[in-house]
C-alpha cells in the first residue's frame, strides 16, 4: 500500500464521500474515489469505487474503477478476480486471456486443477460461447498431458452443443488417470445413453469398490430408471461405507417406499431424525421426513400418530409449519372432532393472502364433509367478501350452491371461474355435469364437458361426466364407452353408478348390479348410489 498520510482533508473528502453514498447518491462519490485513487495511488479506494458503481448497477464506470485498481494493485487475486469475472460479461472477453494464462502459469502445481476449472466457470458465463470456447482451448494447450486439462475442455464442448467432442476429451482424461472419480463423472455427465452411463459407471466400481461419489451417482442413476432394488444395493453400499449419512439414510426409505416395503422405510427415516438430532450443528431441515412419516401412518389408519408426527415440524421453515398446520386440522377433522379441527385452522397465521384463502376453503371443505353444507355455504360466501376473484373459493362456493339447491348462483360461481381461467377444466366439467345431472341444456352441457375434455382428454372424471351427458341424450352406446374407458382409468364408485345405471337401461342388469356392489365395498353411503336405487326402486 501506499504510505500516503490521512490529512484532514482526504479524511472530509472520504467521509463526506460516503455518507452521500449512503444517502442514495453514487456519481459524486464515485468519482471522489477515483480521483483520490489516481492521486494517492491507493487501491483501496479504486475498489471502494468499483462496489460503489456496481451498487449502483454501473458497468462501465464499475470496469473503470476495476481497471484502475488491477492498475495500482497488479497482484491482487481479489483485483484479478473482479476483473475476469466483469470483462468475460463484455465484447471484451480477448482481453482476459492473457490474465487467464498467467494465473495459471503462476498456480502451484496443487493448485493448478482447481485454477483450471475455475477458469473454465468464469469463461462459461461469456456472451460469446464460441470465442470463449476458443480461448479456453489455447489456454488448457500447455497442460494436455493433465487429465484436468481434457475435463475442463470436455465441460467447455458440451456447454456449447459439442457433445462427441466433449465425450473424447472426458475418454482421454479417464484414460490419463483411470482412479479419477471426478474424470468418469465428467465422463457420465456428457454422455446421453443412460444404459452406457450405468455400464461406465458400474465398470469403474468394479475396479474402485471405493469410489463412493462414483457409487453415489450410479444408485441415483439406477433410481431414475426406476430400477428401484438395484438402486437399494448400491445405496446400502454407501450406507455400510457411511453409517451415518442422513441423505442415503433418505433415499433408501424413499426407495423402500416405491417397493412397498413401508416398514423398512419407516425405519430408514426414524433413523434419518436421529442422527439430525444428534449433530445438533446440522441445520437440515427435517420437515420433508416428519411429513412423509405423518402420511405413513395416516395411511395405515393411525391418525394420532399421523398428527404426532406433525406436531414435530416447528416454525424454521415457514412453508412445512403452515403445510403441516393445515393438514393437522384435517386430520382432526378425520379423527371425528370437527369443532377442534376449526379450532385448530383458526390459530394458522400468514401473511400470505393466498393463504388466507385457503385456511378459508379447508374451512368450508370440513364443514360440507361433516354434512353442514349451509355453513360451509356461509363461510365461503363471505370469503368470497374478501378475496373475490379466488377460483377455488369459487369452485367450491359454486358446488356448495348446488347442493343447497341454488343452481343460480352455481353458475354464476363457475361463469367467473371460466372467465377468470380459461383452461381451468374442472369449472367447465363442473357446469356441464350439472346441467346434465339435471337434465336441462343438453347441447350445452355437451359443449362445456367437452371443453374440459379437449383441455384434460385423459381426466376419468371428465369421462364420466361426457358418458353421462351421452346417457341423458339417449346415447348408450357412446355413453357405455366412455364410462368403461373412465371406470378403467379410476375404479371410482360414482363413476360404477353411471355406467351401472347406462348397462340396466340396456337390459343388462346383472352386470349393472355387480357395479352397483362393488361401489357399496368402496362407499357404503355414497349418495349417487343411493339416489340411483332409489329411483329405480331397487335394493341390492
Amino acid at each position: 500500500m501506499p504510505n500516503v498520510a490521512l490529512s484532514s482533508d482526504l479524511l472530509y473528502k472520504l467521509t463526506k464521500a460516503e455518507l452521500e453514498f449512503k444517502q442514495g447518491q453514487w456519481q459524486g462519490p464515485y468519482i471522489t474515489m477515483m480521483v483520490t485513487a489516481q492521486q494517492t495511488r491507493d487501491p483501496r479506494l479504486a475498489q471502494r469505487a468499483a462496489e460503489m458503481a456496481l451498487a449502483a448497477k454501473q458497468g462501465g464506470e464499475a470496469l473503470a474503477a476495476i481497471r484502475l485498481w488491477r492498475e495500482l494493485a497488479p497482484n491482487s487475486d481479489e483485483a484479478n478476480q473482479y476483473f475476469l469475472g466483469f470483462v468475460v460479461l463484455t465484447d471484451d472477453i480477448l482481453e482476459t486471456e492473457p490474465v487467464f494464462a498467467q494465473r495459471l502459469k503462476d498456480a502451484k502445481p496443487a493448485a493448478l486443477p482447481a485454477a483450471m476449472f475455475q477458469t473454465q466457470q468464469f469463461l462459461s458465463r461469456a456472451k460469446d460461447k464460441l470465442m470463449a470456447f476458443s480461448i479456453l482451448e489455447r489456454l488448457m494447450a500447455p497442460y494436455g498431458a493433465t487429465a484436468e486439462a481434457h475435463m475442463v475442455i470436455s465441460q467447455g464442448a458440451f456447454s456449447i452443443g459439442e457433445r462427441d467432442r466433449a465425450v473424447r476429451e472426458a475418454q482421454k482424461a479417464l484414460e490419463l488417470k483411470p482412479d479419477s472419480e471426478l474424470a468418469v463423472l465428467s465422463l457420465a455427465q456428457v454422455m446421453d445413453d443412460a444404459d452406457a452411463i450405468g455400464k461406465q459407471l458400474s465398470a469403474f466400481l468394479d475396479k474402485n469398490p471405493g469410489a463412493l461419489e462414483v457409487r453415489s451417482a450410479y444408485a441415483r442413476l439406477l433410481v431414475e430408471q426406476k430400477q428401484f432394488e438395484a438402486g437399494r444395493q448400491q445405496f446400502l453400499l454407501l450406507q455400510k461405507a457411511q453409517p451415518d449419512n442422513i441423505v442415503t439414510m433418505y433415499a433408501l426409505g424413499i426407495i423402500s417406499l416405491q417397493l412397498n416395503d413401508n416398514a423398512v422405510a419407516e425405519n430408514y427415516f426414524k433413523q434419518f431424525l436421529a442422527v439430525l438430532a444428534a449433530n445438533p450443528d446440522d441445520d437440515r431441515d427435517p420437515s420433508k421426513v416428519l411429513m412423509i412419516l405423518s402420511q405413513m401412518a395416516e395411511e395405515r389408519g393411525d391418525v394420532k400418530g399421523a398428527i404426532q408426527w406433525l406436531d414435530k415440524i416447528d416454525g424454521r421453515e415457514p412453508r412445512a409449519y403452515y403445510d403441516a398446520r393445515l393438514r393437522r386440522a384435517q386430520l382432526i377433522a378425520r379423527n371425528g372432532d370437527l369443532d377442534g379441527a376449526r379450532k385448530a385452522l383458526a390459530e394458522i397465521r400468514s401473511d400470505d393472502v393466498n393463504d388466507q384463502a385457503q385456511i378459508l376453503l379447508v374451512d368450508a371443505q370440513l364443514l360440507r364433509d361433516g354434512g353442514y353444507t349451509q355453513t360451509a355455504f356461509t363461510v365461503l360466501d363471505n370469503a368470497l367478501k374478501r378475496f373475490p376473484d379466488s377460483n377455488e373459493l369459487l369452485y367450491d362456493h359454486a358446488l356448495a350452491a348446488e347442493k343447497l339447491g341454488r343452481t343460480d348462483v352455481m353458475e354464476a360461481s363457475l361463469r367467473k371461474v371460466i372467465a377468470q381461467a380459461p383452461d381451468n377444466q374442472h369449472a367447465y366439467n363442473a357446469l356441464g355435469y350439472s346441467l346434465a345431472e339435471r337434465n336441462v341444456r343438453l347441447p350445452e352441457a355437451y359443449a362445456l364437458v367437452e371443453k374440459a375434455l379437449s383441455i384434460a382428454p385423459n381426466d376419468p372424471f371428465i369421462m364420466d361426466s361426457m358418458g353421462w351427458v351421452h346417457f341423458r341424450l339417449g346415447q348408450l352406446g357412446e355413453a357405455e364407452n366412455l364410462l368403461r374407458r373412465a371406470y378403467a382409468l379410476r375404479s371410482d364408485p360414482e363413476i360404477a353408478v353411471h355406467l351401472g345405471e347406462v348397462l340396466w337401461q340396456k337390459g343388462e342388469k346383472e352386470d349393472a348390479q355387480a357395479l352397483w356392489r362393488a361401489a357399496r365395498a368402496k362407499d357404503p353411503g355414497n349418495d349417487a348410489l343411493k339416489s340411483t336405487l332409489a329411483r329405480l326402486n331397487l335394493s341390492l
